[in-house]
């Protein structure tokens, strides 16, 4: 596997500090391996280490509340400081209450746990003060590139545009073993974990939400509109409880919500948003007869980038024209606009034409799958196979 120093670089700064590092995210994205990697470096300097995986039933069935885990860290660890890393640890009862206990005891925590259960808002409160979170993320291109140059393998960018970045797929030599992988894996992060969680006895009605959602990333984000469409099946979806099930879906990690940023009033508009999946396979596994929706993925796979390079993310409004996203880093700001092509003169038009009346206070950028460079004196043409291998813009 891959060194994942984009993540490890910023928790690197806490390895000894008494506050407990939470390592989040979405399903399968490669935390587990974030951890170990943490744990190796440590492993240099000592070893009084205790590594726990509480999705091992061999380590779940014995140690299941907050009493029975400082019990076994008592008993295993050794004099002096003490790194104790807890795998999946969400499924452990009170398992804030033993973390809080622990790290007063000279340990340094280290903690990772998927979906909604290990951040979510009652626990927060109670760790207040008392911890940093790292958010980890599937791969990005540059990731996959170096991951599958050691299993001697290659993955194209098209590949990446219809079955994303979770890191296990590529270890599934045909796309049929990948398409079960990440319908299993679609089944347990997007369904059973949430439809567990929060008691969620209307599953049908949740089913068609989460497909319908998850087909539409790119898209304007409209409560009434997720509304209108499942009510054409079930009469009783209602505004509140779509805006409920898109909060379980943020919680989970499996969608973002964009706000837009209006270049007139230059300020973050409330009541505006797009949608963009955590990984486009949830798009595709869901697509029928191999009609896969390239365009909406690739401007949800430029977003996964741009927050992947470090930059903060908008929509942005120019005066009634959607330009795809505002990215911010400091003082440095990017218009940039996505598209599949430019190539015909429509496409070229409407990618280009977004900028018009836009001042020079931020560089302009359009990015697209052509070969060709469409550059003009005034935007910047960036071919999506060199975007994908950029550190920054």
């Amino acid at each position: 596997m891959i060194k994942r120093e984009k993540y490890i670089a910023p928790i690197r700064e806490f390895y000894d500090s008494d506050l407990i590092k939470i390592i989040t995210g979405i399903r399968r994205c490669g935390k587990s391996v974030v951890l170990q990697q943490i744990m190796e470096e440590i492993s240099s300097q000592t070893d009084n280490i205790i590594y726990l995986n509480f999705e091992d039933k061999r380590v779940s069935a014995n140690v299941y509340n907050a009493e029975q885990l400082t019990e076994y860290v008592e008993q295993h660890r050794k004099s002096g400081k003490c790194y104790l890393f807890f795998d999946e640890i969400q499924v452990l009862d009170e398992w804030q209450q033993a973390c809080k206990t622990l790290r007063l005891d000279d340990c340094s925590l280290f903690i990772t746990g998927s979906n909604s259960r290990l951040l979510s808002r009652e626990f927060t409160k109670e760790l207040s003060g008392r911890y940093v979170s790292f958010r980890i993320r599937p791969f990005v291109y540059k990731e996959i590139v170096q991951y599958t140059k050691q299993l001697g393998r290659e993955c194209s960018v098209t590949d990446y545009l219809v079955w994303g970045g979770f890191p296990k797929r590529f270890e599934f030599a045909t796309e049929q073993a990948q398409r079960v992988y990440l319908g299993d894996l679609d089944d347990t992060v997007v369904l059973n974990d949430l439809i567990n969680r929060y008691k969620i006895r209307k599953t049908a009605l949740f089913e068609r939400f989460v497909n319908y959602v998850l087909r539409s990333n790119g898209r304007i984000f409209s409560a009434n509109s997720i509304v209108k469409y499942i009510n054409q099946y079930d009469k009783t979806c209602s505004v509140n409880t779509v805006i409920k099930y898109l909060g379980y879906l943020q919680e989970a990690y499996v969608i973002e919500s964009v706000r837009q940023y209006s270049s007139k009033t230059k300020a973050e508009l409330q009541y505006f948003a797009k949608l963009y999946d955590e990984d486009v396979c949830f798009n595709s596994i869901r697509c029928a007869d191999n009609r896969y929706d390239l365009t909406h993925n690739l401007e949800n796979i430029v977003y996964n980038e741009l927050i992947y390079m470090g930059y903060t993310v908008f929509v942005c409004n120019n005066n009634g024209k959607e330009i795809d996203f505002l990215a911010q880093d400091g003082n440095k700001r990017y218009l940039i606009q996505v598209a599949y092509s430019v190539a015909e003169d429509k496409a070229y038009q409407r990618e280009f034409g977004a900028f018009d009346n836009v001042d020079n206070s931020a560089k302009k950028i359009v990015i697209s799958n052509d070969d060709i460079d469409y550059s003009t004196a005034t935007v910047q043409h960036i071919k999506l196979k060199d975007f994908l291998l950029m550190d920054t813009l």
